[in-house]
């Protein structure tokens, strides 16, 4: 999905028509959020990562020092 926005943003960028990846982009989402509702349906109470839960994720797995990983963590 993020290729997909990504894709969008460039065509935006650009000043491209960007219908057919912007369409495609809110397919994705629907079916997400279709997931999404039939695991809270079957039971599924967990907390979901947002965006800043995600990146902060990333940034610390992917630091050069180990020591600082551990201490983010």
């Amino acid at each position: 999905m993020a290729d997909v926005e990504a894709s969008v943003r460039e065509l935006v960028d650009r000043d491209r028509d960007c219908a057919e990846k912007a369409s495609a982009q809110m397919d994705l989402r629907r079916k997400i959020n279709l997931l999404i509702g039939e695991w809270k349906a079957a039971g599924g109470g967990d907390v979901l990562p947002n965006v800043r839960d995600r990146v902060r994720v990333r940034s610390a797995k992917t630091s050069g020092n180990p020591l600082r990983v551990i201490a983010r963590r």
